[in-house]
């Protein structure tokens, strides 16, 4: 009988335990990327009474629980935050705390340090891949990812232009001659702007048009800018036919220019692959499209996580560049982790070798930019274990009292 009082003691300590790991689960209902736990009991050694046959079984109490993690998916919150992400599906974000120890978190609600780095709301830096000259090598070791901070974006010289029109196979020669232009701009190496102009004149010859190509006299130092001149010629089928495909393009050189850039080679391209850009149908002369490949210098507006997991620089005038890529690892045995607090977790001498590389290769879960994955704490099982607990706990402690006036009882026949 008075092995009743540690077999009750023991009950009393394991609710304690559970309770404690309830109270926990429900602390964390609203912490992002939080997994729940759960406690399992067992039961103690038993000792055999009487012949020792094993008719007669007394067992000493429940054990320790032991905790478990639960990694289950959790529900996507939509935050629409810039630097926010979670996993869909199996894998951890990497991060690497303030003793350089890796560890592993399902937390998405990332934030940019004084120093342009990527890190988690508690300070652990994010691990990945950052872009270096404008190339994203995702084969490197991956390390802190870095992102600009209040920089510029350097300008890009234009090297190609086209336009994509038609002229109208109905204009005339005489007696004035029908003409159309079109503009485009492009960018020196300083990033300043000049306007390109290709005006068309409609020649005697069928199915021939002339051009010429000019830049304003005051982009540059020694003006007047003399036009580049030439002429492209139409079938009777109003398909391109010279410059053939073959052709070198017509080409504008822009030398000494006022602002100083450096001196530019201008391509102008009239085919899009093996198809011509410039058509002589029975229409008005009309552009329907113009381009052209250099770019301004430009402010950083924002950096966000996209879908995948990349880093994006957004700037001014409206370009976006990948400056990082998010790492993620697969454990086989994630079960096996240690919380170590901040919502993260590190390896254990049981903890399967972590896979690292890109989110959604290798058995690795996607990454949804914009969102966080909610805690997989479910209220209504918690305060239902809640209840569970503390009615055991009630019922070992009466054990305990029930086993004291029991002995008390005892102790009174020994003196009567």
């Amino acid at each position: 009988m008075f092995t009743s009082f540690s077999t009750a003691l023991s009950a009393l300590n394991a609710t304690s335990t559970a309770i404690n790991v309830v109270a926990n689960n429900l602390a964390n209902l609203n912490t992002p990327g939080f997994k729940a736990s759960v406690v399992s009991f067992h039961d103690l050694v038993t000792q055999s009474l009487g012949a020792g046959l094993g008719e007669t079984q007394v067992g000493f109490g429940v054990g320790s629980p032991i905790t478990m993690r639960e990694f289950t998916q959790g529900a996507q919150q939509t935050t629409n935050g810039p630097l926010d992400a979670m996993i869909q599906g199996d894998g951890f974000f990497v991060v690497s705390a303030a003793n350089n120890a890796t560890e592993y978190t399902r937390g998405g609600n990332f934030q940019v340090d004084q120093n342009g780095q990527l890190e988690t709301s508690t300070g652990e830096k994010i691990q990945g891949w950052t872009s270096a000259n404008g190339v994203l090598d995702t084969n490197a070791p991956i390390g802190n990812i870095q992102v600009p901070v209040g920089g510029v974006k350097a300008p890009v010289a234009s090297q190609n232009f086209s336009f994509d029109f038609n002229l109208n196979a109905a204009a005339v020669s005489s007696p004035v001659p029908d003409t159309f232009s079109d503009s485009i701009n492009v960018y020196d190496s300083l990033g300043e702007s000049h306007t390109v102009t290709v005006q068309f004149t409609k020649d005697a010859t069928a199915g021939q048009w002339d051009y010429s190509i000019s830049v304003p006299d005051s982009d540059m130092k020694n003006p007047p800018f003399t036009p580049v001149t030439g002429s492209i010629n139409f079938d009777a089928n109003g398909q391109l036919t010279t410059p053939a495909i073959t052709d070198p393009s017509p080409q504008i050189q822009l030398q000494g220019l006022a602002d100083g850039a450096a001196d530019m080679t201008l391509n102008w391209n009239l085919y899009n692959g093996t198809t011509p850009r410039v058509t002589q149908y029975g229409q008005p002369s009309a552009p329907s499209a113009a381009q052209q490949d250099g770019a301004p210098a430009a402010q950083l507006v924002r950096v966000a996580i996209g879908n995948g997991g990349t880093v994006l620089a957004q700037y001014s005038d409206g370009g976006q560049t990948v400056v990082g890529q998010l790492a993620m690892a697969t454990i086989r045995n994630p079960d096996s982790l240690v919380a170590v607090g901040n919502n993260n977790y590190e390896g254990s001498g049981e903890t399967a070798l972590p896979a690292i590389g890109q989110p959604g290769t290798g058995g690795r879960g996607t990454v949804i930019g914009g969102s966080v994955e909610s805690s997989t704490v479910d209220i209504a099982q918690e305060f239902t274990n809640l209840i569970v607990f503390q009615r055991a706990y009630q019922a070992n402690a009466r054990v305990v009292t029930t086993v004291d006036q029991l002995s008390q009882e005892t102790i009174d026949l020994k003196q009567s």
